[in-house]
């Protein structure tokens, strides 16, 4: 929270209520269904906002299975790298067009200042634009790189750098990077890492409950 500057301390305005936040606890598995790590989740109580005050549109495009497929296919016809990405509490890069306020999270309030709120300034789990606003930051910052969005799936991206190609598929906070040349997938993912806190997973073998496999035909 601290590192994304997600709000500032204050007292609570006059005739504005806050919104309330819980702790969310989580374990992320692997393909094999392993534990890979345990999660605490900050979220705010989104359904105590109200519409037209705290928020207005709450949209945001999420990348099709079916696109997912013709990426993959292109993938196997092509011989392209295949790499993953995830971003890290990736809802708290988003900024806010509104002005909200929320209650200090439980243990962690401020000594001595647990009378004031927290003024939102990035957006949070559980807020009902959270996940727009984060769609919104990302494709600023890759379209700034080159990037161009498709048409149909506004959550698969394209970049032509001469003969070399690749394409980004965003699905919320997982990154897939397919691309015909080594030099420009490190570089795309040297971008993005430092525009947000990612983990690189190197070569794809388990994107959205679907386990990669590759099969060189030749040695079969």
């Amino acid at each position: 929270m601290a590192h994304n500057g997600v709000w500032d301390l204050i007292k609570l305005p006059n005739s504005c209520k806050p919104v309330g936040c819980k702790w969310v606890f989580k374990t992320k598995r692997n393909a094999k269904g392993n534990i890979e790590r345990f999660k605490a989740r900050l979220v705010a109580k989104g359904f105590t906002q109200k519409e037209g005050i705290d928020y207005k549109d709450t949209f945001s495009p999420v990348s099709k299975k079916d696109s997912l497929r013709i990426i993959m296919a292109l993938v196997a016809h092509l011989d392209l790298e295949l790499h993953q990405m995830d971003v890290k509490t990736a809802f708290l890069n988003g900024n806010l067009d509104e002005d909200i306020y929320m209650e200090q999270p439980e243990g962690f309030a401020k000594k001595g200042n647990e009378h004031l709120v927290c003024k939102l300034k990035k957006s949070i789990y559980g807020l009902k634009q959270a996940s727009r606003q984060w769609y919104i930051k990302f494709n600023n910052t890759i379209t700034s790189f080159g990037f161009k969005d498709n048409i149909v799936d506004q959550c698969i991206y394209l970049k032509v750098s001469g003969s070399k190609f690749i394409f980004l598929i965003l699905y919320v906070d997982d990154i897939l990077l397919a691309s015909s040349d080594l030099g420009l997938l490190r570089e795309t993912k040297e971008y993005i890492s430092k525009n947000f806190h990612m983990v690189d997973m190197g070569e794809a073998n388990y994107v959205i409950g679907i386990e990669i496999f590759r099969i060189d035909l030749e040695e079969c």
